[in-house]
This record gives C-alpha cells, sequence and structure tokens, in this order.
C-alpha cells in the first residue's frame, strides 16, 4: 500500500480529534508517533501520544540521519518523525497517518509526493484558533504567547497543501475527513 495521509495545523485546530476519529473508523489506517523532547502532557502515553525522549538524544538521532523530519519548533522543543516509525507501519500493511505541524508536512510531501494525501485542518477563524489555544489550560503564559505567534505565521500555509478541511462544524469535517480518507485509500499511485 505505502500511503500516506498527513493532517496538519496550527495548533488547537482540530486536527488531533479528526485523526482519532479517522483512526477508529479505517482499520487500514496506523498513526505514526513523531518523537518530541518536550515534556509528557498529564495523561499522554510514551510510545502512544509521542516518543519522549531528551533534547539531547534528539539532537544525537538527528545528526545520525534517524528522522524523516524534525524541527526545533520552540527553543529546545523538537518535534520529528523517525524513520523507523514508518518503516515499521508500512511492514505492517498499513497507511500511515501523521498529525504534524506544517513545516514537517511540507518535508514529507517533497519525500513522498505521489504517496502522501495532505490535508490542512483550518480552523473557523485566527481568533477561535487563538481562544481554543487559551481554553485549553496547558501552557504557561510565555508558552501560551509563543504557541499564538507560531500559530499565526502557520495559518499562513493553508493553500500550499493538496485539500483544506474546515473545522467549524466537527461532525460536518469528520465526515469531510472520511471522503478524503477514502479517496486516497483508493486512489492507485
Amino acid at each position: 500500500m505505502r500511503k500516506l495521509l498527513i493532517f496538519t495545523a496550527p495548533s488547537g485546530a482540530g486536527k488531533t480529534t479528526i485523526v482519532r476519529h479517522l483512526l477508529q473508523k479505517f482499520p487500514q489506517l496506523d498513526f505514526s508517533v513523531s518523537a518530541t523532547s518536550r515534556p509528557a502532557r498529564p495523561g499522554e502515553v510514551h510510545g502512544k501520544d509521542y516518543y519522549f525522549i531528551s533534547p539531547e538524544e534528539f539532537r544525537e538521532r538527528a545528526k545520525n540521519g534517524e528522522f524523516l523530519e524534525w524541527e526545533e519548533v520552540y527553543d529546545d522543543q523538537f518535534y520529528g518523525t523517525l524513520r523507523s516509525e514508518i518503516d515499521r507501519l508500512w511492514a505492517l500493511g498499513k497507511c500511515v497517518v501523521f498529525d504534524i505541524e506544517v513545516k514537517g508536512a511540507t518535508n514529507i510531501k517533497k519525500l513522498y509526493p505521489k504517496e502522501t494525501c495532505a490535508v490542512f485542518v483550518k480552523p473557523p477563524s485566527a481568533e477561535i484558533l487563538f481562544e481554543r489555544l487559551r481554553g485549553r489550560k496547558t501552557e504557561s503564559e510565555a508558552s501560551l504567547r509563543k504557541r499564538i505567534a507560531r500559530a499565526a505565521e502557520e495559518l499562513t500555509y493553508e493553500n500550499t497543501f493538496d485539500t483544506v478541511l474546515l473545522n467549524d462544524d466537527l461532525d460536518l469535517a469528520f465526515l469531510e475527513a472520511e471522503t478524503i480518507v477514502k479517496n486516497h485509500l483508493s486512489s492507485t499511485l
């Protein structure tokens, strides 16, 4: 199969909620667990939500070429996709689903242009996105300011992906995402 589905958006746009829905709906999909150097949030599980590694280990693995893509999103906060994760899922015959930031999504799309369908999840407005981020209450004020600034920049990437999925009405977004997945799974490379 060797297909990839990328869901990308600024933090707070709803991409994780949509990806979780799709993983329950389509057994042929499996989630690419990203690596990060940020601390785990309450309830997050190593190997399920992220591979949590230290900034030092992240830098070393990046230097060794173990990442398909990676980025230092904030100071000493790295995110990336391990090559071994994609190989593992493809060996299982799965279509790999990503929930990643826009620059990583852009890099994967460049590496696998034919195998990839890249979806930008668009929030109803920048203001609603910023309110969602504030409403999480998972960040310090300084961290929240950084996330809002980054989200504003990431919104400018909207038209660089294969399709845009508006997440205004979640049930409608789920249905549209399902259609995108069905079309990609049935396409020939």
